[in-house]
């Protein structure tokens, strides 16, 4: 891989399918602490090169007949964080990756991929990244 190759540059968030939302996320904050409000958590970091920046990663629990993890219906979704967006996708497209599709949101810009097993992939930019 060479030095102009985008890659991944860490874990943007953790997603799964879970039967009563409602009951796992007591759960996870009875047992493990896990502070989710509606099911959904943020955990703060700061980046190792970059102190002063404040990094996040999402957790978040689905309902089990959520469409948002693609067509598979795969238990979990990872979301990869990425640097640049628009040269990952292109990157994607050139090596025969379909991009199923990009989204912007307020707090950064998002695609989804499938691997060769069906796996959703969520890739994240974050604003300002």
């Amino acid at each position: 891989m060479s030095d102009n190759t985008e890659k991944v540059t860490g874990i943007g968030g953790i997603f799964f399918r879970v039967r009563d939302p409602a009951q796992m996320s007591a759960w996870y904050r009875e047992q493990l602490g896990v502070c989710a409000e509606h099911g959904h958590a943020d955990f703060i970091w700061r980046e190792h090169d970059r102190p002063a920046e404040v990094g996040h990663t999402a957790w978040a629990l689905f309902p089990a007949d959520t469409d948002y993890f693609g067509p598979t219906r795969p238990a979990f979704m990872l979301n990869y964080r990425v640097a640049n967006l628009d040269r990952m996708v292109a990157q994607l497209r050139q090596n025969g990756v379909t991009v199923e599709k990009v989204e912007d949101y307020d707090y950064g810009r998002f695609a989804w991929i499938t691997d060769p097993e069906g796996n959703r992939i969520e890739l994240w930019e974050p604003k300002g990244a």
